[in-house]
């Protein structure tokens, strides 16, 4: 199946500049944002030491860390080589670039200053938190897809496509869907699971990882390596699967360290 999207959704007018594009990956993470900040404000517990106010207050810190992690992220986990001969590159956010792990890295930084400042439990904050970042994250995923971006590996299954943007013009698998659906919808459903049991504090945290983790290293098996990293390992293993590891084991600490120190929480 051939498929045609143009990545700009409309264009928007700007004095002295013209008429300005408004990109799908742009209006996705506007969403994302949105969807982010909705759920956490729905879901905050009756126990919660935190305010729907203090997810309010939060939304800059989150958006900030994540923007300015991801954009980071992007350019020392995946264009080193751009940083070197241009050092003022990690400064041209129009030119796109944003690596999750490095938003992940931000946030995480923007948790430990708010919650510093507000007096609140980190993981009690963040095991919140978690529960609501899977549908913005397959939003953001969608968004890759209308982009035309991150495209997957080639494949003779019947749901391939050839995208538009593809200069080889080859029937690929539509991973930007697997991963939509893996880490939005199915990651949100399993932790929405989770919080609805008696288990400790954080559980959800170490949750959220180590399943964002497996899903990671598991759809990576569809996408195709950035061209010009390629395979890091063994001519299998991609820079995304790398990266995510480190969740996997530091989500499965987390999980270990909350169940040992309440050994009477449960998940039934």
């Amino acid at each position: 199946m051939s498929l045609t999207i143009d990545p700009v959704a409309f264009h928007i007018p700007i004095p002295f500049l013209g008429w300005w594009p408004i990109y799908w990956y742009g209006i996705s993470w506007v969403l994302a944002i949105l969807t982010i900040h909705w759920v956490a404000k729905r879901t905050i517990p009756s126990t919660a030491s935190f305010s729907k106010q203090h997810i309010e207050d939060f939304l800059f810190y989150g958006v900030l860390g994540a923007i300015i992690g991801g954009r980071l992220g992007y350019m020392f986990f995946y264009g080193m080589q751009q940083v070197i001969q241009d050092p003022f590159s990690i400064l041209k956010v129009w030119e796109g670039g944003l690596s999750f792990h490095g938003g992940l890295l931000g946030v995480l930084v923007s948790f430990f200053i708010f919650c510093k400042k507000n007096n609140i439990s980190f993981f009690e904050f963040s095991d919140h938190i978690a529960l609501s970042f899977p549908l913005g994250l397959g939003i953001v995923r969608i968004g890759n897809f209308l982009g035309g971006e991150l495209l997957g590996r080639q494949t003779d299954l019947p749901w391939g496509i050839i995208f538009w943007s593809d200069p080889l013009q080859i029937t690929r698998h539509p991973s930007q869907i697997y991963q939509a659906i893996l880490e939005g919808p199915i990651l949100f459903l399993l932790l929405y699971f989770l919080s609805r049991r008696n288990i400790p504090k954080m559980t959800m945290s170490g949750a959220f990882l180590f399943l964002y983790g497996v899903f990671r290293v598991f759809t990576e098996q569809f996408r195709s390596p950035d061209s010009h990293i390629g395979f890091d390992l063994f001519d299998i293993i991609t820079r995304g699967q790398l990266l995510s590891s480190p969740m996997i084991l530091i989500g499965s600490t987390l999980l270990i360290l909350a169940f040992r120190k309440n050994k009477n929480a449960t998940i039934s």
